[in-house]
């Protein structure tokens, strides 16, 4: 049996559980950033304040896209934070003020998305769902550079 975008129900069904669970781990990433973007201190203030409000700028409008894919496919988002502390991979981080350390807990949060975005991926390719897969690989291409320029910066 299809849904309304012509692909089969269950394969949507288990994508948009995944799909939450994706959103779950980005509203928590956030969330981390905007602390990090708040608290940090020190040398590396005046960059490190500026990368994490372009991190957290990009990860709200992700947060959207996610939303709107898990409704494409007639699902609902996720959408209190109770659920999303039930749904996350990603540990909500408190009172990080040093710069290296907060940049370590990017990366951690960014390893955590990018492997649940390439299970999306397979999932979605098995599905034919074009519209997660061409999701899915446009975030993981962004976040593999990310990866590379963050751990670049800790070397």
């Amino acid at each position: 049996m299809e849904n309304l975008v012509g692909l089969d129900r269950k394969k949507a069904e288990k994508l948009v559980v995944d799909l939450n669970g994706l959103l779950a781990d980005y509203e928590i990433f956030y969330q981390n950033l905007r602390g990090l973007h708040w608290n940090i201190t020190g040398k590396e203030f005046f960059e490190l304040h500026e990368k994490f409000e372009e991190l957290y700028k990009d990860a709200f409008e992700k947060i959207d896209e996610i939303a709107e894919r898990v409704l494409t496919l007639e699902g609902e988002p996720l959408h209190t934070y109770t659920d999303y502390l039930k749904a996350t991979d990603i540990a909500e981080e408190k009172s990080v003020t040093d710069g290296i350390q907060g940049v370590e807990v990017v990366v951690k949060n960014f390893r955590t998305l990018i492997k649940k975005e390439r299970n999306i991926l397979a999932l979605a390719a098995d599905a034919n769902d074009e519209g997660t897969v061409s999701l899915m690989s446009d975030y993981i291409s962004e976040t593999e550079k990310t990866l590379w320029m963050l751990n670049s910066y800790l070397r």
